[in-house]
């Protein structure tokens, strides 16, 4: 007899459905057919004590096992639970009428068996449901860790087992499984808690403190240079308190991304808060990126809808940041290998700090720089043109004078610094509705073109500041998007000069003659 169960397997973010056909025969052999990694092919074990253990029989006979489609390489544990149903279907020990063991076809199974018949806890259960719900299965049986995951796509039956002999009732006697239901407010905005960084904390650093709102309320990326001490680290991590939460589209897609890496075990919600993501600068190309033998997202795709921080960018390998290069203009990332293509999403805010020189003090004018021009000339070449111009806002971080920094006074909290951000945000849903943009930095040059149209003050003096700075045309396009927001922060339907010019002042970098 031949019993049919179904599995799923991560492509990308994405689920793919595995379709496993069990049969048993007369003979004493074991095949496993299907491209299966030695993890599936150790299933095998796993199995036949998990099933001795709960009291069940283990065939001694010839099993044939194909995982359908054969051409895509099946990887992990997870597939336990579907194989072990399989092979209690295939010998008639779940004791059906219907002799085909139909019923058991018409859910989605994963888990990881222990050999005692404990369900462990598996990654990617949040694509399984989804996939699930949109082949129309009946439901989807899981580890009951990764279940609470799994109901917040709704619209289909989650079931969580703790143990096989669970599993087996369920089919057998008809005896329910705990089900699954999404969490009221799972799905609720998430506000600052009490101890998350506020810019209330700064003081003074005002041109800074714009110059993040304007990188929030468009959603673009920024480069922080300035001496030590001057507090880069610090108002780069305050930006996530003025960032507005996940629309649904982007938490269902970052929190897909966050169940594949297995970093959602534990929770029961979907992702509300903008992630923020801070890798030392001696991280390696893959684990930046993604990839590796089983292939995983990296933290540009772990950061994606939300934040990359790169604290002393010129202390990264010049490799690593170069890959950064493609994903910025894409929102993704292609990884190719010999025998598979692999997309992830990587739709981030980029923020990088770095010190002007390698003393750190060139340019400053309480402290002597003590590097020769060549000394600096190098170190900022260590970050390349490429990169740079692909940084929408380039800002000067000057040290806070003493009569500031010992001030009483609190600066500006982030909640009222998160309310223009969020009423920019309003204007630019409105503004792309039904575009799947959302925010001015994913605009194209279609969109750029019909949405950033200058009179003839604010285009003379892009004019003459592209003649004097020898801009890119990637640059103009940059820092169009960037006045943009500055007229939605403003509450202006066009772009005039004034929204231009504060534009240029946040490119420093592109001054002729800086660092020489």
């Amino acid at each position: 007899m031949i019993a049919k169960t179904y599995g799923a397997a991560i492509v990308g973010i994405d689920a793919m459905i595995i379709r496993v056909e069990t049969s048993v025969e007369m003979g004493v052999n074991f095949m496993l057919v299907g491209l299966p990694d030695n993890a599936v092919k150790e299933s095998h074990y796993r199995i036949a004590t998990a099933l001795g253990h709960c009291g069940y029989k283990v065939p001694v006979k010839k099993m044939v096992i194909n995982m359908a489609p054969a051409d895509l390489r099946k990887e992990g544990t997870a597939y336990d639970l579907t194989l072990a149903m399989g092979i209690m279907a295939a010998t008639g020990q779940l004791d059906r009428r219907d002799v085909d063991c139909v019923e058991v076809g018409r859910y989605l199974m994963m888990g990881e068996l222990s050999l005692d018949g404990r369900l462990r806890p598996i990654k990617g259960a949040l694509p399984f449901a989804i996939e699930a719900r949109k082949q129309g299965f009946k439901g989807i049986i899981l580890p009951k860790e990764n279940a609470p995951e799994a109901a917040m796509v709704g619209g289909i039956p989650v079931y969580g087992a703790e143990n096989l002999p669970q599993v087996v009732q369920f089919f057998r006697n008809g005896r329910e499984l705990p089900r699954f239901e999404p969490e009221a407010g799972g799905a609720q905005g998430q506000g600052m808690g009490a101890e998350e960084p506020d810019f209330c904390d700064v003081k003074g650093q005002a041109f800074c403190k714009r110059a993040l709102e304007i990188t929030a309320a468009g959603g673009h990326n920024i480069l922080l240079i300035g001496p030590p001490g001057s507090g880069k680290t610090m108002l780069a991590r305050r930006l996530p308190g003025i960032l507005p939460p996940l629309t649904t589209e982007e938490a269902l897609e970052t929190t897909k991304i966050y169940s594949v890496a297995g970093k959602m075990v534990a929770t029961d919600r979907l992702m509300r808060a903008r992630p923020f993501r801070d890798p030392h600068h001696t991280i390696s190309y893959a684990a930046l990126v993604g990839g590796g033998s089983f292939p995983q997202p990296g933290e540009i795709s772990l950061a994606h809808n939300g934040v990359l921080f790169l604290d002393e960018l010129p202390e990264f390998a010049r490799t690593t940041l170069e890959v950064l290069r493609q994903p910025l203009e894409d929102r993704k990332i292609s990884l190719c290998r010999a025998k598979m293509r692999v997309e992830y999403p990587a739709g981030f805010m980029l923020v990088a700090s770095m010190n002007p020189c390698p003393c750190g003090y060139y340019g400053s004018a309480d402290t002597a720089c003590t590097c020769k021009p060549p000394a600096v000339e190098r170190y900022l070449n260590k970050v390349s043109g490429p990169l740079l111009d692909r940084m929408d806002l380039q800002v000067q971080v000057n040290p806070v004078p003493y009569k500031e920094l010992s001030t009483a006074s609190c600066g500006e909290p982030s909640a009222v610094i998160r309310e223009r951000v969020l009423q920019a945000r309003r204007i630019q849903q409105a503004r792309f509705e039904g575009q799947n943009m959302f925010c001015n930095a994913q605009m194209q040059v279609r969109q750029i073109n019909r949405y950033c149209g200058l009179d003839n003050a604010s285009g003379e003096l892009l004019k003459a500041a592209m003649r004097k700075y020898g801009l890119s045309a990637r640059a103009y396009h940059r820092l169009l998007k960037v006045a943009r927001t500055i007229a939605d922060l403003a509450g202006q339907e066009n772009i005039g000069a004034e929204h231009v010019g504060e534009a240029l002042h946040y490119r420093c970098m592109d001054r002729a003659g800086y660092g020489r």
